[in-house]
């Protein structure tokens, strides 16, 4: 009746990661009702990068949701070669993160949430750091893309 494609699940050239995955709950009058909560990082290492979230009953739903959500918010980053052209420091809810260009072969010196967002950013030489104390891996992985998104060539 329909003839619907199934859904890629990556663009061609791009790699993801599931950076966090958790098992949230709703009160209803019955008791708890579980559900999950991935976080997926989608990227091509060559400047475009997006983040998802997706809510499903089993963990492949809401990873697959969470692919989808990541692919419709890409964002491209401007690259100096390896690196990124200044530095940048930004804040989204109670996360901030400094991230700081380095010169070519000094690698990725960067932890949690924002190393995952830059290595498939593309960006293989730079010094990142988290100055807001919140451990939670969407807030810091969102307030490294508003840092990119401040980048000027």
């Amino acid at each position: 009746m329909y003839n619907r494609k199934p859904r890629e699940q990556n663009p061609p050239g791009f790699k993801d990661k599931v950076l966090d995955l958790r098992r949230v709950t709703r009160v209803v009058a019955g008791g708890k009702r579980f559900r999950f909560r991935a976080t997926v990082v989608l990227g091509d290492e060559k400047g475009r990068v997006g983040i998802g979230i997706g809510k499903g009953l089993d963990v492949a739903a809401s990873v697959s949701k969470a692919k989808h959500d990541a692919q419709k918010n890409f964002m491209t980053v401007s690259l100096r070669g390896r690196t990124i052209p200044h530095e940048v420091e930004a804040k989204f809810s109670a996360a901030r993160v400094k991230i700081k260009p380095a010169v070519n072969g000094h690698g990725l010196k960067a932890g949690g949430a924002v190393r995952v967002v830059l290595s498939l950013a593309g960006v293989k030489d730079a010094t990142a750091k988290c100055l807001g104390r919140t451990p939670n891996k969407l807030t810091n992985a969102l307030a490294t893309i508003e840092a990119l998104k401040k980048l000027k060539v």
